[in-house]
């Protein structure tokens, strides 16, 4: 009889999923919280267990590292089962967590082990998904190239399917990839051909983003008549679904339209309409970007007070924000994605109908055979031990990612309390470096020759961070920033961050007389000064370490002020190390909001 109930929940979960198909589908946390229970009890075994994984990896959306490890056990038990179907499935819900979560390295590898997947399971349908899949990440990090070729691949291989949506939604993207890159006429064919598609399924929230985009393009060849009907025609459809974010992007685009006309009032009128629906629900991005637009608008009509106050409105908000761009381009993933996986459950619930008579065979008879059952017992043993390596791995490297990203204790205390608070200290140390020249090289080397030169010190100047107990802060550009003190060496600090600056000399000069390959070589300045600063996390999407205040100012001008190979320091860092080195006065300089500074090189230890 204890078979019999988790058959009745394996029907459970295949009705549900079902009837999900038939509404329109899309990802509900709320279905991921009611199939955990059956998760935790732990008693569905083959076809069953897997359609469970992929039921709430597809729909945990609160939990992106719980997603994934549902993904994960989905892969790790489609490969025992021999079932390359469910595999693609466990892939391709693994690289669309990936991406929402900002991770494009590990999303293109797990689309790209799906397709293989996919075509090993002769499915024609996924593996257009999955080459869609892979366009739409080339295409957010800029690879113009291969997003091209894999979106033909994709609207080549859909079109051998019965599934016009997820044609269209191939054909959309494509499109929105051709505006990017200006081929506007590209761009007009794709989102004609899938607004037809979308109307024909009767798939309206498509075929708004269609006519907006449309009406885009229309306004960039000068076609505004054009360009108002789609646009407006679009806002009518999206009010009814009440997507606010389209709305109050295209009420912008219809803005831009009657800017280019002059007409400032219809212009203005738009735009504030945009930032009051914005504001409303917490558009973040578009509050950024209307602020903006409407800092424009006024600047035209010659109202500058208004101009700088709509400029600093978006300037407080695009600070407050610092991941504000990616917010958008989630959203649009998030929703391919979601299109692309109705035609995989709707293929998936068709397998298991008719498996559906075999499963209740099999499962009366591993009620009578107790060596099966022992046999799947062991089985279970062995696949929970090899999953909870896998598991304890991944965790491993997600523990060594952060170390590498944020210093020791603020890593402990973000893991304990989800949250940084911004430390204050009192005296640290803080070193910037900056190649001389390199605006000229850069203008002369290939962008792969210029990284690979770069990355060649600023490897070893980790390093040399690493052995002195120092803490690297970032590099903008050619410069190099780092800081002592902040968690190691309270009062030795100073002297710490001097010898470090003697390794970085001697590096660069070894480097330049060792270049037997020719490479490209710089000369560096290095400043360094010492003082209070603040320091804390910021953002909450790609953690980024940093420190502010004066301190950090000051030390920017101690390596502005010094010349090739030398260490120039400031008065409040000569102080500390004076009885260790030979320093140099070498005069002063004015320091903004500190007046004139005195400032020293250091010539060496003292013996």
């Amino acid at each position: 009889m204890k078979a019999f109930k988790y058959f009745d929940k394996i029907c459970f979960v295949i009705c549900f999923f079902y009837l999900q198909c038939l509404s329109g589908f899309a990802q509900d946390q709320r279905i991921a919280d009611s199939l955990v229970k059956i998760y935790q009890e732990d008693q569905l075994e083959g076809s069953a267990k897997l359609e469970l994984l992929g039921n709430l990896s597809f729909n945990e959306v609160r939990n992106l590292e719980l997603a994934i490890k549902y993904a994960d056990e989905l892969i790790a038990l489609s490969k025992l089962e021999d079932n390359y179907l469910y595999l693609y499935r466990g892939y391709h819900q693994k690289g669309n967590a990936n991406r929402v979560a900002g991770n494009p390295t590990l999303a293109l590898e797990a689309f790209f082990m799906g397709r293989e997947a996919a075509i090993k399971a002769e499915y024609i349908a996924g593996e257009g998904f999955a080459n869609m899949a892979i366009a739409d990440m080339y295409s957010v990090i800029g690879n113009s190239r291969n997003a091209q070729s894999y979106y033909d691949k994709a609207i080549q291989l859909l079109r051998m399917t019965n599934d016009s949506v997820s044609l269209g939604t191939a054909l959309y993207n494509a499109g929105d990839h051709y505006v990017k890159i200006k081929s506007y006429d590209l761009a007009l064919q794709n989102f004609e051909e899938a607004e037809q598609l979308f109307k024909n399924a009767d798939y309206l929230i498509g075929t708004a983003y269609t006519l907006g985009n449309i009406g885009k393009v229309y306004a960039q060849q000068g076609k505004d008549d054009l360009a108002k009907a789609n646009i407006s025609e679009a806002l009518k459809i999206l009010e009814e679904f009440e997507d606010y974010y389209a709305i109050s992007e295209y009420l912008v685009a219809m803005s831009d339209i009657y800017a280019k006309q002059n007409d400032w009032t219809i212009a203005l009128d738009y735009a504030h309409r945009s930032l009051r629906l914005a504001q409303k629900y917490g558009l973040k991005k578009q509050v950024s970007d209307t602020n903006l637009k409407l800092s424009e608008l006024y600047k035209h009509t010659g109202n500058y007070q208004e101009s700088n106050k709509y400029l600093s409105n978006h300037i407080v908000y695009r600070d407050s924000v610092p991941s504000i761009e990616l917010e958008r381009e989630m959203a649009n993933l998030r929703h391919d994605y979601e299109v692309s996986q109705k035609q995989v459950e709707v293929d998936l619930l068709n397998q298991q109908k008719r498996n559906q008579k075999t499963i209740v065979i099999a499962t009366i008879i591993a009620l009578l055979l107790l060596v099966i059952l022992a046999y799947g017992l062991y089985r279970r043993y062995h696949f929970i031990k090899e999953t909870n390596i896998i598991i304890e791995e991944e965790k491993d490297r997600s523990e060594n990612l952060l170390l590498n990203i944020l210093p020791k204790e603020t890593a402990q205390e973000l893991k304990q309390s989800g949250k940084v608070k911004a430390q204050k200290f009192e005296s640290i140390t803080v070193l910037f470096t900056d190649f001389e020249g390199f605006t000229g090289y850069a203008e002369n080397l290939s962008p792969e020759k210029l990284v690979q030169s770069v990355d060649y010190y600023f490897s070893e100047f980790d390093k040399i961070m690493e052995k002195h107990n120092l803490e690297k802060i970032k590099t903008i550009g050619d410069s190099y920033m780092c800081a002592g003190g902040l968690h190691y060496h309270k009062k030795d600090h100073a002297i710490k961050m001097v010898l470090a600056a003697f390794e970085i000399v001697e590096f660069v000069n070894v480097a330049k007389k060792t270049n037997f390959k020719n490479e490209t070589r710089f000369d560096i300045r290095i400043g360094i000064n010492t003082g209070s600063v603040v320091a804390g996390v910021v953002g909450t999407k790609k953690f980024a370490y940093d420190i502010w205040g004066d301190t950090v100012n000051i030390a920017s001008r101690m390596e502005s002020s010094s010349e090739s190979g030398k260490i120039n320091v400031s008065e409040y860092t000569y102080e500390l190390i004076k009885g260790k080195f030979d320093c140099e006065y070498r005069g002063t300089i004015e320091v903004k909001n500190r007046g004139v500074m005195k400032m020293y090189f250091v010539n060496g230890i003292k013996l």
